[in-house]
């Protein structure tokens, strides 16, 4: 039983999602070990879309226990005001990285620099196109997109559903 959430580290509705809907997923369906949840990155942002989503994926191959750590504080970087302002940067990167033990920063520099995730990255935007993704976040329950990301009960409606087998 999986959940997805197709997200860009730069969208402010993903930022919203991250912080409304996933902690009520968790506790609810994540955490108890009904769910899986994977989150798929969308590059609709461009340059520091690909460059967080370079970062997450970095940091994801190299120790996947901090990754949900990095990836709530990235999102958690966005700014309030005006997210479409330059704030994906390798610095602030790297300033996030080293708020989360266990990352090797200067692995991770590496990695972004020869993107050595890219094909990571290439694998998600074939998702995106294969599942016809138009805006983010968009959230699939075990191969339903939903219409509406935001309205919970549907989700769990969806994931009732599909945990008894009807």
């Amino acid at each position: 039983m999986t959940v997805v959430e197709f997200g860009d580290f730069k969208c402010p509705s993903c930022k919203s999602w991250g912080e409304t809907i996933l902690p009520q997923l968790k506790k609810d369906y994540v955490d108890t070990g009904k769910v899986n949840f994977s989150y798929v990155n969308v590059l609709f942002h461009g340059e520091e879309s690909t460059l967080g989503s370079l970062a997450a994926e970095s940091v994801f191959k190299q120790n996947p226990d901090v990754y949900w750590g990095f990836h709530q504080a990235l999102f958690e970087e966005q700014p309030n005001e005006d997210h479409d302002s330059l704030w994906i940067t390798d610095e602030k990167i790297v300033e996030i990285a080293n708020t989360i033990p266990n990352i090797d920063i200067e692995k991770l520099k590496t990695s972004i620099e020869q993107q050595s995730e890219i094909e990571e990255i290439n694998k998600d935007t074939k998702l995106v196109e294969e599942f016809n993704v138009q805006f983010t976040p968009s959230i699939m329950v075990n191969g339903t997109m939903l219409e509406d990301p935001f309205d919970y009960e549907a989700i769990k409606i969806l994931i009732d559903k599909e945990l008894e087998g009807n």
